[in-house]
């Protein structure tokens, strides 16, 4: 039932309010006045005041102006006609492509999955990143962050996980991103000729800031159809710092009383009812998340992904321009490694980041003045294999190939008793002597 009201009470940043009974939280209206007509969303309910975020700002909008309410949440079409398109933080299409308006609509921002309808995660999602699939494979269903410093190629990461992923759908949430990261994106899907399995849900740094609270939504509604449907879905989001940012910004606006460094007390809640949304459908597809979370400062104990990572099963650390292999962690992995994956992958996994530890050590101790010895140039002379054939982010290749590598790097730097696995796996993986 659409609802109009003539009496804008009070007008504050981008935030309108008026007085009006039986309205929903999140419910959109339109806001009419002599020139324009604009979006705006419900964001808040106390009592008969009911605050409303207006897209487009408030530039224009006078207390007289006529607010209609529409009876329901944001919508966003929904069909295959959906893969390959691009469209705003507002579901608008902006690729050029016609608007979709013969397509059943679904609403966003509906609770996560009930848990007795959910299964124990047991599928493995091969990115051909090695840092990934050997170290902290990312397992179907999952919650994962990447914590960045700004700076780091996390975009560029994400673009190419999206691409070379074992994933039926893969749909992009980009938040507060530069236009050219977004071009970046599109092209680099074109170009690897996955566009025609992807979904964009794009809201730029020149949009209105609602829409930065929206992208989330609207990529993880979609998510849920394609996963209901029996497909295997990753959601990218990028970057979850700056929708948070956009939470504090309105909270600020509303007067509310802040929380740590301003964010709302709302912010664990706020970020978990999106990342709660990954689930692995009971005879059906699944839904995982794997998102950036730029750390301001490099700070981990910052709110955002302090918060985050109470949430998620995990993280990655993106550092230097390389995935960290201390501190990153996916807590699922063990449910993959050595049962879908192949049997020396676990033997594979501890050896070489317990050497490599070692190797980091030594360098360590070489910086402090020591004199090296042949033992320590055996470490040093894997350290820099390791980095150059799994932590360097150019380097692309399927998990088997990658494990393949692995035991060709132990072979060349150690002896077979130096690197603690057991005989039988030994015997079997260990690189014959040409």
């Amino acid at each position: 039932m659409i609802k109009e009201y003539n009496l804008i009470s009070r007008i504050q940043g981008d935030i309108i309010t008026v007085h009006a009974g039986n309205i929903r939280n999140g419910e959109l209206a339109e806001v009419r006045g002599r020139r324009q007509s604009s979006l705006a969303q419900v964001i808040r309910l106390q009592g008969d005041q009911v605050s409303l975020q207006v897209f487009s700002g408030t530039r224009g909008i006078s207390t007289g102006d006529q607010v209609r309410f529409l009876g329901h949440p944001m919508q966003v079409p929904f069909g295959q006609a959906l893969l390959g398109r691009v469209f705003d933080g507002s579901g608008r299409p902006i690729d050029g492509g016609p608007e979709l308006k013969a397509l059943p609509k679904i609403e966003i921002g509906g609770p996560s999955v009930n848990p007795i309808k959910r299964v124990i995660p047991r599928g493995f999602i091969e990115t051909r990143v090695p840092m990934v699939d050997v170290f902290n494979p990312l397992v179907e269903s999952q919650k994962l962050p990447i914590f960045a410093a700004a700076g780091e190629p996390y975009n560029e990461l994400l673009a190419r996980i999206g691409m070379r992923a074992e994933a039926d759908v893969v749909i992009l949430g980009g938040i507060g991103l530069k236009h050219d990261e977004y071009l970046k994106f599109r092209k680099s899907f074109e170009g690897a000729g996955v566009l025609s399995r992807t979904l964009m849900f794009i809201h730029t740094a020149s949009d209105p800031v609602v829409e930065r609270l929206l992208v989330p939504d609207l990529a993880l509604a979609a998510a849920e159809q394609f996963g209901v449907q029996g497909k295997r879905v990753l959601v990218l989001l990028t970057d979850m710092t700056a929708f948070a940012d956009a939470l504090k910004e309105i909270a600020i606006t509303m007067d509310q009383v802040p929380s740590n460094l301003g964010y709302p007390g709302s912010l664990y809640s706020d970020l978990a009812a999106r990342y709660e949304k990954a689930v692995d459908f009971d005879g059906a597809g699944s839904i995982t998340i794997l998102a950036v979370t730029t750390m301001p400062g490099d700070d981990v104990t910052h709110p955002v992904p302090d918060n985050t990572g109470y949430i998620t099963e995990g993280q990655f650390y993106l550092r230097r321009g390389a995935i960290e292999p201390f501190g990153s962690l996916s807590r699922l992995k063990q449910l993959v490694i050595g049962r879908v994956t192949r049997e020396d992958h676990g033997h594979i996994m501890n050896s070489m980041i317990r050497l490599y530890a070692k190797s980091r050590e030594v360098e360590q101790k070489l910086a402090m003045g020591f004199d090296k010895t042949p033992e320590d140039e055996r470490f040093l002379e894997y350290s820099r294999k390791f980095y150059r054939r799994f932590m360097d982010l150019r380097v692309e290749a399927g998990l088997e190939e990658a494990l393949d590598t692995g035991w060709r790097t132990l072979a060349e730097c150690f002896d077979r008793e130096q690197v603690g696995i057991k005989q039988e796996i030994m015997d079997k993986y260990w690189p014959k002597a040409d």
